[in-house]
């Protein structure tokens, strides 16, 4: 798995302004903490050999050349060290002064970026010293101890599938960041070395820029600013650093720190490269791009990264900030009320039917109806709730329904399948107590033509109650609860809808609806379609046949959102699952779902329409469109 990934860092030096070899040992310092956690990548802030705050001091020869001196000790010091150094420091050059990212490797520098954009205004007066590189491509430049150094904004290090590329500060702040077109070219690892002032709610602003070019441009984005060291004479600098992948913050310091600060984070580069492959309006940018690429390529010893320390959250549907989750849950319920009015509005229909089992689907179906009808002004009258018993229905599942529907207010109503199972049996001669799946999908068609049925006589929609999870494994009966007039379940998986149901149990539902909630969440999932077990319980459950849901939401996830091979998936869930699942119970339910996945295509082929709720759906009009004879052979 470490073609997959790769640690970087961010760093903050102490330093003294204008003292160069004080700054040198302190970057050393930080070179050496970096590799100690098997950083392949490091990122110092804007001209931290100099210091950035060094005023007309940038016209002083003595300090261009020491910081010159500097660089070239730096590439001796990494003679032996397995790590890119991406480095600020100023560039004389062509009569010009550049301020720069110099990338150091093996004692060698690998190109030098010059900062495209110079601010001047504000508290900013960069002209004054530096010359902007904006339009630089292709150039070379030529110091005293190596020659023919790349010099330019076009610059690409390239490592196998680790594509890495520079920014300064300002050029992040622009309308469009130089960072975007290295991005287009291949770029997947940006670092920006930076000095970006301190003043009040400017931190949560800079978060942003990061955290939205790193969404925008599909990379890793390395940020290092300048720390509290610099000069106090007009302004305060904090040494912020951030590691954002794709629109999240991986890792973020605490700033005003006064010591040398590293920060290290693991960054999973096929993850972007698979959201780049999907993302076809990203592919048509490059048209825009007003510049090639000069790719310079070279070769890490390894890229081992020793503790996996990346946090990889078993349940990737739901948010682990409570917040955030009930957050989530809100826009949920609008979406899916939303959906189902329009649909009822197009429709003209005053009416909605659904079956209940006590279940959490259904359950979830039943409350977003109750929602969308005091939307609409409708009477809850309107919306027909049938439990159907069958002969694996417990006592505890058909009292949670019953009383679920009857104060809610629907239309209850209760209609056993028992003696229509029991001729349809006699009708095709299969025997009752021969248990198999006819025995199982002869209950589940039963039930959903009764449903059609009444839909029909009533001048009502029947309101799928199928989830993602389900649809994913083909867990359905084909034209059985495969099957409704309108779903609005298909893109929630198993383990988001039991924070959904929680949800309206806390908030928004009265207490004696609450309790029927809860007791719906702790009843086992079961299709009911088995008899029950000598004390009356149930004896057929889900995850005992096809595994456990929170794995197969997790293998979800991996498998569709990021494109990740079942090797991939199986170390990740190794790590999010340690403790809970061992290796060989994991790969068993790994293998179960990717089989499953292929051979239930079909299915989701004829599946009927419901809204998309997050990132991942199964509609075969929407994100996902699979051949429904695909062989799972090469993804095993």
């Amino acid at each position: 798995m470490n073609s997959n990934f790769i640690k970087i860092s961010t760093a903050c030096p102490v330093t003294k302004v204008a003292d160069v070899d004080f700054n040198l040992e302190n970057i050393k310092k930080c070179i050496d903490n970096a590799l100690v956690q098997n950083s392949k990548f490091v990122v110092f802030p804007e001209l931290s050999i100099t210091s950035y705050t060094c005023g007309d001091l940038f016209n002083q020869f003595n300090l261009i050349y020491k910081a010159n001196e500097a660089i070239k000790d730096l590439c001796t010091f990494s003679e032996n060290k397995d790590i890119l150094i991406a480095v600020g420091a100023p560039l004389h050059t062509n009569n010009c002064l550049y301020n720069c990212a110099y990338l150091i490797f093996k004692g060698r520098i690998l190109g030098i970026v010059p900062k495209s954009y110079i601010p001047n205004y504000s508290e900013f007066y960069e002209k004054r010293w530096f010359t902007e590189g904006l339009g630089i491509i292709d150039e070379l430049v030529y110091l005293d101890f190596q020659r023919d150094i790349p010099f330019g904004t076009n610059l690409i290090f390239t490592c196998d599938i680790f594509k890495f590329a520079l920014e300064i500060c300002e050029d992040l702040w622009v309308t469009i960041p130089p960072s975007s077109y290295l991005a287009l070219l291949g770029a997947n690892i940006v670092g920006n070395l930076s000095a970006s002032n301190e003043l009040v709610k400017k931190s949560h602003y800079r978060k942003a820029l990061v955290q939205n070019q790193s969404a925008r441009c599909l990379f890793a984005y390395a940020y290092s600013s300048s720390g509290v060291h610099e000069s106090s004479t007009d302004l305060v600098f904090s040494g912020h650093q951030l590691i954002s992948e794709n629109g999240t913050v991986l890792k973020e310091n605490k700033r005003f720190q006064r010591e040398n600060e590293v920060i290290t984070s693991i960054i999973d580069v096929n993850r972007l490269n698979s959201e780049r492959l999907k993302n076809i309006s990203f592919r048509d940018s490059l048209k825009l791009c007003p510049f090639k690429a000069k790719n310079i390529e070279f070769e890490f010893s390894n890229t081992h990264l020793g503790d996996f320390d990346r946090f990889i959250d078993k349940h990737p549907f739901v948010p682990s900030n409570e917040k955030e989750r009930e957050l989530r849950c809100t826009e949920i319920f609008n979406i899916q009320t939303s959906a189902l009015a329009k649909r009822l509005v197009h429709t003209s229909l005053k009416k909605a039917v659904v079956g209940i089992s006590g279940g959490l689907d259904s359950t979830l179906a039943l409350l977003v109806i109750v929602k969308t009808f005091k939307m609409l002004n409708l009477p809850l009258k309107n919306i027909i709730t049938i439990t159907m018993p069958g002969f694996g229905t417990t006592d505890r599942t058909y009292n949670n329904a019953v009383n679920l529907c009857k104060k809610l207010g629907t239309d209850f109503r209760e209609i056993n399948i028992v003696n229509a199972c029991l001729q349809h049996f006699k009708d095709i001669n299969h025997p009752v107590e021969n248990h198999d799946v006819t025995y199982e999908n002869v209950q589940a068609r039963e039930r959903t033509q009764i449903l059609m049925d009444i839909a029909n006589k009533e001048g009502g929609l029947l309101i799928g109650t199928g989830d993602l999870s389900e649809i994913a494994l083909g867990w359905c009966t084909y034209n059985g609860d495969h099957m409704s007039m309108y779903s609005v379940n298909c893109s929630i998986p198993k383990t988001l809808i039991r924070y959904l149901v929680h949800y309206v149990a806390s908030k928004e539902v009265s207490k004696d609806i609450s309790e029927i909630l809860l007791d719906i969440l702790d009843t086992p999932v079961s299709p009911e379609l088995l008899p029950k077990d000598k004390k009356g319980n149930i004896s057929q459950k889900t995850e005992d046949i096809v595994g456990p849901y929170e794995l197969h939401d997790f293998f979800l996830y991996y498998f569709i959102k990021q494109g990740a091979t079942k090797e991939k998936i199986l170390f990740l869930a190794e790590i999010a699952f340690k403790n809970l699942y061992d290796t060989y119970t994991i790969n068993k339910w790994l293998d179960k779902f990717i089989t499953r996945f292929f051979m239930q295509q079909f299915k989701r082929s004829a599946i009927p329409d419901g809204p998309k709720v997050g990132t991942i759906s199964l509609s075969p009009r929407g994100d996902f469109r699979m051949p429904s004879d695909a062989s799972y052979k090469s993804f095993m």
